[in-house]
Formats: structure tokens, C-alpha cells, sequence
């Protein structure tokens, strides 16, 4: 790399250096793997001889080699070496270039000329504002298709305990985004003493009512009920969350019946990643957390759409030897800035579910939001990765408005709107041989009962 940093420096003529650069990237045999960006040399104008410019290499996007080819060799090879009788001094700073050229090549890198002060890009930021807008005005739509031709408006209703200050501001959010989207709201607000009976009296009245399809009761709950018996006590019809034993079931089911509802923010980030246009089949996915809430369902809906799933975990030993080795990575470790630039490889794809707290003076509150990934830093190694805030954050209720009108739509029989996509890139992955089928005790002589 230093012997190519020099050759950054060499002031040539520039159809010297094309020819000489061209035969070094098509004909050295080079380097196999991949190398981070680098600075390239790229030949100027003609008439500008010492002139120089950069080059750096990008992973989101594929250009062939006949493309670099034709930018090497707008002149002729064999007039340039002419033109060049001291060619040979230059060919170990070309065979450099050509070495990180066609490294490049090899994970499907391209180039694009910039200025002489820039060396590195960002990965590309996967707005998930944007996403759940456009995600929130689909549902709006199909809410005002269903009450049109069924006369049915999808109903959630959320329950509050106590006077938490931010389950309040969460509870509030979440009934605006419910009014936004044109759906029928319930709002359940119960004092911090109330009783467990009390408590579960008002969700079995919820699980009767016709007009609610979905219940979420807002967590923590007062230390004096307990929360697994209130959960359990929400019918799996209107599971909102997705949580219940029999949605958990069916998710990790490979051919069973569909859940009714997907965890919220799982689903999200499989929306985040398709509406990236992210391949996710035959790909190296890496999950940080083992969670019942994020790292196990969000691991099972990867695998479900054929990507090979690496969930590490606190026991997990040498963490970023898997992380190195990952095409997606999806964070949710509960560690602030865990996942570095060095414990990741150039065009990885990362969703930081993460949300924590940092001290920045700078700042009025004397803090700012930051996830699991040291965002600075990754974002010039992927290529897409999801912002703190503004990435898996807005997704999280827009996936319960999803999961409302899906429980609506099973209400009254009727196909759930999926969230996978139905086609599913089987070439990508690794074709395996079906299961044999289940063995019987059942005796092979012609007087043995029927099955």
C-alpha cells in the first residue's frame, strides 16, 4: 500500500501512465480477496501532463471490467508505450494499482472519480423515517379499502397503567400514529394501584369487544402484577405484539401456519432491509442479542427468507470473528457503540437496533442518542446502515399498525398481508437435499393393518 500511496505522487504523462496502468490491472494476476478503499490513480488530460486525480472504490454499485478497461485504454496501448520508452520504471507502483483493482473486481466494486480531498464515502443511510411513512400510507389505504368493501375499521387499543413519564410519551405516539392511518382507537389509563383482578377484568372486556382487533398493554407494569398473567391473558387473536407462545411457534415453523401477528420490531427491520433492496438469501447474516423480543424472532425471519443466521450472544467468544466474516449484521446487544469499523468487512449492511444514552455537552439535555454500532466509524465500511435515531425506531409502531390491520383482516377471514416478500431468491442459496421422509414401526408383511 505505501508503494501504491507513492504512485499517487509520481507526476507522468497521462497516456504513459493509462497504458501502463491498463496491462497491470487485466494481466497481473493480483490479489484475491477484499481490501478497504483505497486511493487509485487515474490518468488526467492529455494536455495536462502532471495532472492527477483520484479514484475510490464503492461497494453498493457493480461495474464490470470491460468498463474500467475502456477508461484505461481510450489510447492506443502500443503508441503509449512508445510514447514511453521508460515505462518500466513505473510498473511496480502500476502492479499496486492493479493489485487493489482487481481485488475490487473481486467483491463487485467500482470506481468513481471524486476530488483529490476525499479518499473514503459513506455507506448509503437507510432513512427509516421515509420508510415508514411510505409504509404508513399504505396501510391508509388498505384501511379505507377494508371498511369500503367490508365495513370494517381496524381497532387497536392500548393499555396504560400507572403515570410513567415515558410509557406516556410512547402510548401517545402510538395513538397518533392510530389516527393517522384512520383506525379505531381504545384508550384504557388505569391508576398505578390498581389491582391485578381489576386489570385483567378490563383486557377480558377488550377481548370480547368486536370492534378491537388488537391489545397492547404498555410494560413496565406496577411491580405488584404480574406481567406474564396479563399477557397470557390477551386472546392470540388480538396479539398485537406477536408475542404469545403459538405466533413465536409459528414463526420458527418452517411450512406451518403463518403467525397472526410479527413481533414489531423484527418485522421492521426485514421491511428496513427489503425496501433497501437488500439481498437477503444465501447471505452471511450475523445477529448481535439473543432477546425474546429483537435477536431470536428477527434470527428466524432471516432464515425463513434463506440467509445462513449467526446469532452471538454474551457466551459468544471472539464476537467479531463472526462479524467479520458478515454480509448483514442487525445489532441489538444493548451495548452502547459495540460493533466497531474494524469488527466488520467493507460493504456489510448493518441495522443498529440499539438505543442508548451518551454524554455530549454540546448538547441542552447533556446527551445524545446513540445505538449499538459506533455509527461514525461503520458507516464508512457498509454499504447501508441504519442511523440512531431515525432507523429501526420509526418501524416499531408502524409494524403495529401492520400487525392491527392484519388481525382485522383474520377477524373477518381473510388473507393477511404479508410482510416477507413472496419471492424469495432460491438460486442464491445453497440447494440441499429434501428430508427423508418419517420412518414407521409399522411391520412391511402383507398382514399388517393399513396406517
Amino acid at each position: 500500500f505505501s508503494t501504491l500511496q507513492e504512485c499517487v505522487h509520481l507526476s507522468v504523462g497521462a497516456v504513459r501512465m493509462r497504458a501502463v496502468l491498463a496491462r497491470a490491472c487485466f494481466r497481473h494476476p493480483g490479489a484475491r480477496g477484499v481490501v478497504p478503499p483505497l486511493p487509485l490513480l487515474l490518468p488526467g488530460r492529455p494536455s495536462l501532463p502532471g495532472r492527477i486525480t483520484f479514484a475510490r472504490l464503492r461497494p453498493p454499485s457493480v461495474r464490470s471490467a470491460s468498463t474500467w478497461q475502456e477508461a484505461f485504454l481510450q489510447g492506443a496501448p502500443g503508441k503509449a508505450r512508445k510514447a514511453a520508452p521508460g515505462w518500466q520504471r513505473y510498473l511496480p507502483c502500476a502492479l499496486a494499482a492493479g493489485c487493489a483493482l482487481q481485488a475490487a473486481a473481486s467483491y463487485g466494486g467500482s470506481i468513481e472519480k471524486t476530488t483529490a480531498c476525499e479518499t473514503q464515502s459513506a455507506g448509503q443511510l437507510i432513512d427509516g423515517n421515509a420508510i415508514s411513512k411510505a409504509i404508513r400510507e399504505e396501510l391508509k389505504e388498505q384501511a379505507a379499502q377494508l371498511k369500503e368493501t367490508h365495513g370494517v375499521v381496524p381497532g387497536l387499543a392500548v393499555v396504560l397503567v400507572g403515570n410513567r413519564t415515558d410509557s406516556a410519551t410512547y402510548v401517545r405516539m402510538k395513538k397518533k400514529a392510530v389516527k393517522d392511518v384512520g383506525f379505531h382507537s381504545v384508550d384504557v389509563t388505569l391508576p398505578d394501584d390498581v389491582t391485578e383482578l381489576e386489570l385483567l377484568a378490563r383486557i377480558e372486556h377488550l377481548n370480547q369487544d368486536p370492534d378491537v382487533h388488537g391489545i397492547l398493554v404498555q410494560l413496565p407494569l406496577p411491580k405488584h402484577i404480574d406481567e406474564a398473567k396479563v399477557l397470557k391473558s390477551i386472546l392470540v387473536e388480538k396479539d398485537v405484539d406477536g408475542f404469545s407462545a403459538l405466533n413465536i411457534g409459528n414463526l420458527c415453523l418452517k411450512g406451518g401456519d403463518p403467525p397472526l401477528a410479527v413481533p414489531c420490531t423484527p418485522a421492521g427491520c426485514i421491511e428496513l432491509l427489503q425496501r433497501s433492496g437488500v439481498q437477503v438469501a444465501g447471505k452471511e447474516a450475523v445477529v448481535l442479542g439473543r432477546s425474546n423480543i429483537v435477536g431470536m424472532p428477527v434470527a428466524s425471519l432471516l432464515q425463513s427468507m434463506n440467509a445462513t443466521v449467526t446469532v452471538c450472544h454474551s457466551g459468544t467468544k471472539n464476537i467479531a470473528q463472526h462479524t467479520k466474516r458478515a454480509d448483514i449484521i442487525v445489532a441489538a446487544i444493548g451495548k452502547r457503540e459495540f460493533l466497531t469499523a474494524d469488527m466488520v468487512k467493507p460493504g456489510v449492511v448493518i441495522i443498529d437496533v440499539g438505543i442508548n444514552s451518551k454524554p455530549d455537552p454540546s448538547r441542552k439535555s447533556g446527551i445524545r442518542l446513540v445505538g449499538d454500532v459506533d455509527f461514525e466509524g461503520c458507516k464508512m465500511v457498509a454499504s447501508h446502515i441504519t442511523p440512531v435515531p431515525g432507523g429501526v425506531g420509526p418501524m416499531t409502531i408502524t409494524m403495529l399498525l401492520k400487525n392491527t390491520i392484519n388481525l382485522a383482516r383474520n377477524s373477518m377471514r381473510l388473507d393477511r398481508i404479508p410482510l416477507r416478500q413472496t419471492k424469495v431468491f432460491e438460486d442464491d442459496a445453497m440447494r440441499v437435499p429434501l428430508e427423508p421422509p418419517v420412518a414407521t414401526w409399522a411391520p412391511k408383511s402383507a398382514s399388517a393393518p393399513p396406517p
